[in-house]
């Protein structure tokens, strides 16, 4: 018997929710299960009666004996308004009532309440839901954690929820989704101690971490799929499709499929240098898709441009920095031949900068499902028969941990907003480490390439070392 792989995912806080709840009605559209978690007919889901290429539905969803299929998903906020929004939501058949945890007060965009008090007493919970999963998996892969890094439930909580994966299942998998804090538009003034704190509580706990912003997909949202006021609704489905494309290989056969632990061998050459970004083609609107049809050279292509990328980095960073390495995930109706050809070419006319040490460059998978239509008859980014998903780990990141380090410094040189956290447990010493941390992760990235080596000096005007804030500390 063929030993199936599942996979168990947790989403948490109100982004790690709603993105969770775009991820899965777009599962249900790609596997046929309705909202109610029934199996379709092909013909009601819109397949050929003989599917080429059925679906292995055990690996995201758990079949129960009245044959309604339950997905593998935790949901936790502390907050009960997006929970509730799905318990009483089309899709409140779908999920068991332990699967959506939510509790009475938020974490208020602080770290320190999601870790150490408000946070702390649902972590049981979450663990539970995820322990019965388990124990009804037969090859268990790994586990993918949603979340944002701003708040302060999808950063503080977060941190707990891997630490005890970690915990207890060490040697599986551990991947995240997150929502990093945009360069220039912010929902929370203390995102930068948010985010600094959680990057440093999972950078030993989580094996591979794919990262977005939501600046760059509202700028995809707007320009490219002419949405005129994307919504966060608008944002997730573009999110839930870029998923769609990481684990279509765990769930449709293929002609060269990617398991989830490929993704950290080929992605992550040094333990904590596990940050890559994603690209996504084609983003088209409904208006375009039916006079268009890209080639695989053409959304090969887009892959490489800034404006088909969900992370925002600035041109400097982009030109000054390499790729240690590139996975493209092609699905539909595409051939390894044309693939071949149109990664020569990518390499030959753009003359991308691969780190010397790393030359082979690129992994490919190609699975045979295409992607489908989003959510609802409504929606603007259509599925086409043909897409890629690009996941690359390159050293121009180096430059959104800068910026991350430069906010962060300017608040803390000031001890802004610090006696909130200090308030729920946290100390002053713990703000030290987590600066130390991170600094030493940018001074990874930058001596991956001598090319990025240049620049830090430049990088290392803008922000003051961990010395400098120990200075600090000292004189208080």
């Amino acid at each position: 018997m063929e030993k199936k792989r599942q996979v168990i995912t947790v989403h948490v806080g109100q982004a790690g929710v709603q993105m969770g709840n775009a991820v899965w009605e777009l599962y249900g559209l790609e596997h046929g299960i309705d909202r109610d978690g029934k199996l379709l007919t092909p013909e009601a889901a819109g397949r050929p009666a003989q599917d080429p290429s059925p679906s292995d539905n055990s690996t995201f969803y758990k079949e129960t004996l009245a044959g309604q299929y339950i997905p593998r998903t935790v949901m936790v906020d502390l907050e009960p308004t997006v929970i509730d929004q799905i318990r009483t939501g089309p899709g409140k058949n779908l999920y068991h009532p332990d699967q959506l945890i939510s509790g009475k007060e938020d974490a208020a965009n602080n770290y320190a309440r999601g870790y150490y008090t408000e946070g702390r007493p649902y972590v049981d919970k979450v663990m539970e839901g995820v322990r019965i999963f388990a124990e009804s998996c037969n090859g268990i892969q790994g586990f993918i954690v949603f979340h944002s890094m701003g708040g302060g439930t999808g950063s503080g909580l977060t941190s707990l929820v891997t630490e005890c994966l970690r915990q207890e299942y060490a040697k599986k998998s551990n991947l995240e989704v997150l929502v990093y804090p945009a360069p220039r538009v912010s929902t929370a003034v203390v995102e930068p101690y948010n985010a600094m704190m959680v990057s440093h509580k999972t950078l030993d706990t989580v094996d591979c971490a794919f990262m977005m912003d939501n600046e760059a997909i509202y700028d995809i949202s707007a320009n490219k799929l002419d949405v005129e006021r994307p919504s966060y609704g608008n944002l997730n489905r573009i999110i839930s499709q870029v998923v769609s494309s990481i684990t279509a290989s765990l769930r449709f056969p293929g002609a060269l499929n990617v398991d989830i632990n490929e993704f950290q061998t080929n992605l992550v050459p040094f333990p904590r240098v596990h940050f890559p970004l994603m690209a996504y083609a084609p983003f088209m609107s409904a208006q375009r898709t039916a006079h268009e049809r890209p080639s695989t050279l053409d959304i090969t292509d887009a892959c490489f441009e800034p404006s088909n990328q969900l992370f925002k980095l600035d041109d400097s960073s982009l030109a000054s920095g390499k790729y240690i390495a590139c996975c493209m995930l092609y699905r539909g109706d595409i051939v390894s031949k044309d693939i071949n050809y149109a990664i020569s070419h990518i390499r030959d006319i753009k003359n991308l900068q691969f780190v010397n040490w790393c030359p082979t460059g690129f992994k490919v998978g190609i699975n045979c499902r295409p992607p489908v239509r989003s959510i609802s008859d409504t929606d603007e980014l259509m599925g086409g028969g043909r897409a890629v998903c690009m996941i690359s780990n390159t050293t121009s990141i180096v430059s959104a941990w800068t910026t991350l380090c430069h906010k962060f410094d300017l608040m803390f040189r000031k001890r802004a907003f610090v006696h909130w956290y200090e308030s729920e447990g946290m100390e002053k010493s713990e703000f030290v480490q987590a600066r130390e941390n991170i600094e030493v992760l940018r001074r990874d990235y930058m001596e991956l390439s001598p090319f990025v080596d240049n620049s830090a000096k430049i990088a290392n005007k803008m922000i003051s070392t961990p010395l400098e804030v120990k200075k600090v500390m000292r004189n208080i």
